[in-house]
């Protein structure tokens, strides 16, 4: 068994600006931080090479980050297989794990989308629709992701509600 602790769950949205926008209004959840167009160096998505041009924004509600996530096309992918453009639902629930394939292995292998950021971020998700409703998304807590977990928190404690979207630009440095 491998235990799990959900540190995100993630909702497939039309546009995550104004999901986020409205989430903070209703809910208190934010702010926001919107990345669009996340630069990934290698995608395979059901085992073969592909492309996957996504948009999130990422905030706080509570112990759990929340992300809005949107797909620019309608290429194959884990969000095109499961919602159309304008379809809202919960897609991911995302987990720190100690060794990416390792923890793949345990849960049986097969990831449905494996990935690397353009920054070298590893991820996965798998395909646990029929047993859970949602993909899995799997990823190691390593530094430049804890740090950026840790700043989106942060930036929770204490917020007023004013600028609940907030823009980021990918690195200089890649």
């Amino acid at each position: 068994m491998l235990p799990l602790r959900p540190v995100q769950i993630a909702y497939h949205v039309a546009n995550p600006a104004r999901a986020a926008a409205a989430s903070a209004a209703a809910y208190g959840w934010g702010p926001f931080f919107l990345f669009e167009h996340i630069p990934l160096a290698a995608v395979r998505y059901r085992g073969a090479p592909a492309r996957f041009d996504h948009s999130s924004a990422y905030g706080q509600a509570g112990e759990l980050m929340v992300e809005f996530i949107t797909q620019h096309d309608d290429s194959p992918s884990v969000l095109r297989e499961r919602y159309a453009r304008d379809e809202v639902g919960v897609h991911h629930v995302a987990h720190f794990v100690p060794d990416l394939g390792a923890a793949i292995a345990a849960l049986g292998g097969g990831a449905a989308l494996e990935a690397t950021t353009a920054d070298g971020v590893s991820f996965a998700m798998l395909d646990t629709v029929a047993e859970l409703g949602h993909m899995t998304e799997l990823y190691e807590p390593v530094p430049a992701l804890r740090r950026f977990y840790d700043y989106v928190r942060r930036q929770s404690v204490g917020w007023d509600g004013r600028d609940p979207v907030r823009r980021l630009a990918p690195r200089a440095d890649g």
